[in-house]
C-alpha cells in the first residue's frame, strides 16, 4: 500500500446508525412513521429542520396540553438548524419556533412514542427530538422524533478502517451530547464527531479534512449529505437505511452500498491506487 493519508467521514442517522424517524403533522394530527425527514423537509424551501436539546424523559411528563413553545421558552431551549433548502437565519427561525401557537407537548410525546415502540428492546439508543418550522406560516409544521442504534457491523467497519491507519470522522444534524454514547461505543474519538452540522456545515468540514488529508471519502445516504459528498474525494451513497433515494442523491453518489464492511473495501481500493476522486 502507498502512504496516502485518507479519511472517513460518515453521516450518523441512516449511515452509521439504523434509524427509525417519525413525524407528525401538528395540524392535522397525522403521524408519519418512517419518514425521510430530510425529504419531508425538502418539498418546501419554506421547511427548515430543527433539532431541539429535549430530553425524553422529562417531555413525556409533561401535560399534554402545554404548547411546545411554552415549553420550549420555560426552559431555556436552545435550537440548531439541521437541513434547510435555502439559507435562513436563526432569528426567523427562532421567530417562528418560538411564536408557535399550534404545536403541543402531546405532538412531540406521540412521535417519542412511536420510536420508541420500534427500537425499546436494543441495548442502547440516541433518541433525538426536533421541529419542521415551516416559516410561510410562520410556525411549526412537524414534531418529529429519531431514534437509533448502530448498524451490525459498525464497529467492525470503524475498526477496520483504523488498522488501516484511516481516520473516522463523523458529521452529523444530531446534537452532540446525543451522539457520544453512541461514537464512542464505535471506537471513534470525541474530537472526530461534529454534531449539529447543517448541509453547508458538513461541506465545510469535508473541504477543512481535503487540507488535511490526501483523499477524503464521505459516506451518506439522506439529501443533507449531497453539498458534502459532491466536496469530498469519493461520495459513497449508503442504502443500508430502508427508504427511497432522490434522483438527485443516487446522482451525486460515486459508489453505493449495502453494507458498511464494504466501506473498508472501497478505502483499500483508493489506498492501492485504485480508486480516483469521483
Amino acid at each position: 500500500m502507498t502512504s496516502l493519508s485518507l479519511a472517513v467521514v460518515f453521516d450518523s442517522a441512516g449511515t452509521l446508525l439504523r434509524t427509525w424517524r417519525t413525524a407528525k403533522d401538528v395540524r392535522s394530527g397525522e403521524i408519519i412513521p418512517d419518514v425521510q425527514t430530510t425529504a419531508l423537509t425538502s418539498e418546501s424551501r419554506d421547511r427548515v429542520l430543527t433539532m431541539l436539546p429535549v430530553r425524553t424523559r422529562a417531555m413525556m411528563v409533561q401535560p399534554a396540553e402545554t404548547l411546545l413553545s411554552v415549553y420550549l421558552l420555560r426552559h431555556g431551549c436552545g435550537f440548531a438548524v439541521s437541513c434547510s433548502t435555502r439559507p435562513v437565519s436563526p432569528d426567523e427561525v427562532g421567530a417562528a419556533l418560538y411564536g408557535d401557537a399550534c404545536a403541543r407537548c402531546g405532538d412531540m410525546q406521540d412521535c417519542i412514542r412511536t420510536v420508541w415502540t420500534c427500537c425499546r428492546d436494543e441495548p442502547a439508543v440516541a433518541l433525538n427530538a426536533g421541529v419542521i418550522v415551516n416559516l410561510g406560516f410562520p410556525g411549526i409544521e412537524y414534531t418529529v422524533t429519531t431514534g437509533g442504534v448502530p448498524f451490525a457491523g459498525a464497529i467492525e467497519a470503524v475498526q477496520g478502517l483504523g488498522a488501516l491507519g484511516i481516520d473516522v470522522y463523523v458529521a452529523s444534524g444530531d446534537r452532540v451530547e446525543k451522539l457520544l454514547p453512541m461514537t464512542r461505543r464505535l471506537g471513534i474519538p470525541d474530537a472526530r464527531v461534529h454534531g449539529t452540522a447543517t448541509p453547508l456545515g458538513k461541506a465545510a468540514i469535508i473541504r477543512r479534512l481535503r487540507e488535511e488529508y490526501d483523499r477524503v471519502l464521505m459516506v451518506g445516504d439522506g439529501e443533507n449529505d449531497v453539498a458534502a459528498m459532491r466536496e469530498a474525494d469519493l461520495a459513497i451513497l449508503s442504502l443500508q437505511q430502508p427508504g427511497e433515494r432522490s434522483p438527485l442523491l443516487l446522482a451525486t453518489a460515486g459508489r453505493t452500498i449495502t453494507d458498511l464492511a464494504e466501506v473498508v473495501g472501497i478505502a483499500v481500493e483508493m489506498l492501492d491506487g485504485q480508486t480516483e476522486r469521483i
